[in-house]
């Protein structure tokens, strides 16, 4: 008896579980068999544009639109829809995330689409030539529920549930309204000896209803060869969409009371119901208030790959010291290998680290959403209680202090590899600036900071303290200034404002250091006239003697007028006025176009104009008479995290 007891209330627990759990699903078809780009092409950026406005487009013209933009060749057509009565911010979300997914997953192909179910229904679809007004049936995308389930007269259900579709197919087409409300509908039914059904079907509504029927239809056909006995799924195509969903009826009254029958009364077994369903909630409850707990309420996107502590802990040793890389301003860094084989870096941040759960939030956001050859990859990332872990791609060579500021190790980097890093850094830079779908500020461009692969490619890294930025957006103000003094822009340091230009000095400043092989702060112990290398590099500018500033590693393998180019370069982006230092796309141009002409610098940020007149003529340098910048010497070997600005 208690057996059967049991057994009732794990049936009942099972079809609550049922019952009350819904899928999140998004099908999403990258189609290889109309052509591929060249990722960074003219049709990459189009696409890319298109595409990360297509969320504020479709909101503004009521749940639909259909744009293009660019020239043939590369021109794009893009097409965004919502379901009809989608809250805007709902509606938005679910276009933004959509389009994320194509970019990130659809890597170079022509054409693509994604019917998202999740919070609310919409699709996303681009191509190389309009789809408008067209029946477009392939390619088709087909996701459903792992669980299955039997009944006992097949064919009976089959001819219900047939008849439903077959209705909503009717239902849909004759739907009439304008653009965002014509061809769909929603249905809910039940069915006898079973339970009910769920059903959601749309078309785009620029094709006719003919089409919009024979698309539905061939889903619905579809649906009954591959999927029928599965509690839910979604076949769709770029013209349109059909999502299921089965909830079983629970145990009936009869067979409960069979039991009440042989001496259990009704009562008590509502009762045993109400406590296990008691029971089941509390359990989740607290459940769910720990993972809160553990994860601080630490809310990460969902695109990113969590891997288990215990992989880690695996992969690193346990981080043992042999495998410790270095130490940055919020943690340390691991190498490990995965079960798979693949080396990963880890990054473990302090868990004393006050800034540590913005930064490792702030990271995973930023870093998921970017690719770029020239910026280090996210792999994913591990969240557990007070262990929050950053799983990087593997980079070999360390970063480029290593190399750069050693007497022995910066032999290896004759001018042709600098000269690569310089343009890597770059192009990774140009990509957060204006080439990626987020406008990104790094903050903290630095020696350190720029990853080497084993072909000495660089990669910039540690995004914990990027900002994102509106496309439209130019400057913003902080009450907390974080970067490393030496590099940090003076606008930034002393009023808390940031920019692309913030970035720019910071470049300007690093591009010095690979020239000179001289690192920013070390003036500060070496020299009192000078302070810092810009200075260094602004009086030799003033004598013309900017070959001086060459590291004599690479004076004899060096074009000099390429080099003094560069040198000048890097003074223009250092200027103390943001407007006056070049956009990361002019700097691109200069270093690419010998032809282009550089303007004169004027004298640049944190430049020291006071010298003491005791040494001036020593250095057969004047003093300068009109000072106005003149400030204490920093040391830019740490991270400032807590600045506040003037």
């Amino acid at each position: 008896m208690a057996e059967k007891i049991r057994e009732s209330i794990l049936c009942f627990f099972f079809v609550f579980i049922i019952y009350f759990s819904a899928i999140c699903v998004s099908a999403q078809t990258c189609d290889n068999t109309t052509g591929t780009f060249k990722p960074d092409s003219l049709y990459d950026k189009n696409r890319r544009f298109i595409l990360s406005s297509l969320a504020s487009n479709v909101t503004a013209h009521n749940g639909y639109f259909n744009g293009s933009i660019g020239l043939d060749p590369d021109r794009v057509y893009a097409t965004g829809m919502c379901a009809p009565g989608a809250e805007p911010d709902v509606c938005s979300r679910c276009i933004e995330t959509t389009s994320e997914s194509l970019l990130r997953n659809c890597l170079n192909e022509t054409r693509a689409f994604s019917w998202s179910a999740e919070e609310n229904l919409c699709l996303v679809r681009y191509s190389s030539r309009s789809l408008s007004g067209l029946l477009v049936m392939a390619p088709r995308g087909a996701l459903y529920n792992t669980q299955t389930f039997t009944i006992r007269n097949q064919t009976d259900f089959d001819y219900v549930c047939k008849k439903l579709l077959f209705g909503l197919i009717a239902k849909t087409t004759s739907s009439s309204g304008n653009n965002s409300s014509k061809y769909y509908a929603h249905n809910e039914s039940l069915v006898p000896f079973y339970g009910s059904i769920s059903s959601w079907m749309q078309c785009t509504p620029d094709v006719s209803p003919n089409d919009c029927r024979t698309c539905l239809q061939r889903n619905v056909i579809d649906y009954e060869n591959c999927c029928r006995e599965h509690l839910g799924g979604l076949i769709s195509r770029p013209s349109c969409f059909f999502r299921w969903e089965l909830y079983p009826s629970p145990p009936s009254v009869s067979n409960l009371t069979t039991i009440n029958k042989k001496g259990i009364n009704s009562g008590g077994i509502i009762a045993a119901i109400v406590v296990v369903v008691t029971i089941i909630l509390i359990v989740v409850g607290l459940v769910i208030f720990k993972r809160r707990n553990q994860k601080q309420e630490i809310e990460l996107p969902t695109e990113s790959v969590q891997f288990d502590l215990k992989t880690i802990e695996a992969a690193t040793s346990n981080f043992s010291e042999r495998n410790k890389l270095g130490q940055g301003g919020f943690g340390e860094v691991y190498k490990g290998m995965l079960m798979n084989g693949t080396e990963v870096a880890v990054k473990r941040l302090s868990k004393k680290s006050e800034q540590g759960d913005t930064e490792f939030k702030n990271e995973v956001i930023v870093v998921a959403k970017l690719q770029h050859r020239n910026l280090v990859r996210l792999l994913g990332f591990s969240l557990h209680g007070e262990e929050k872990l950053l799983v990087y791609e593997f980079v070999p060579n360390k970063s480029l202090d290593y190399f750069l500021f050693d007497p022995k190790k910066r032999i290896q980097l004759d001018w042709g590899v600098r000269h690569n890093i310089i343009h890597g850094i770059t192009r990774g830079i140009l990509y957060l600036h204006h080439d990626s779908r987020l406008k990104i500020i790094h903050r903290d461009l630095k020696a350190s900071n720029i990853l080497l692969d084993a072909d000495m490619n660089p990669k910039i890294a540690d995004f914990g303290m990027a900002r994102i930025f509106g496309m439209e957006q130019t400057v913003a103000n902080t009450a907390r200034v974080v970067g490393t003094f030496g590099y940090m822009a003076p606008e930034y340091v002393t009023h808390g404002q940031f920019s692309t230009k913030s970035d720019v000095y910071s470049f300007g400043v690093l591009m010095l250091e690979i020239i000179s092989g001289k690192k920013n702060s070390s003036f500060c112990q070496m020299d009192v006239l000078v302070n810092n290398l810009v200075t260094y590099v602004w009086r030799l500018w003033e004598r013309k003697s900017l070959l001086e500033v060459i590291d004599p590693c690479i004076r004899e393998d060096c074009k000099s007028d390429e080099v003094t180019r560069y040198i000048h370069i890097g003074l223009l982006c250092v200027q103390e006025n943001p407007a006056k230092r070049p956009t990361m796309s002019t700097i691109h141009q200069m270093l690419t176009t010998s032809s282009i002409a550089l303007p004169a610098p004027l004298p640049p940020g944190f430049f020291f104009r006071n010298e003491p007149r005791s040494n001036s003529s020593a250095k057969g340098l004047k003093p300068d008479q009109a000072s106005s910048k003149s400030i204490s010497c920093s040391v830019d070997e740490v991270t400032i995290t807590d600045v506040n600005p003037r």
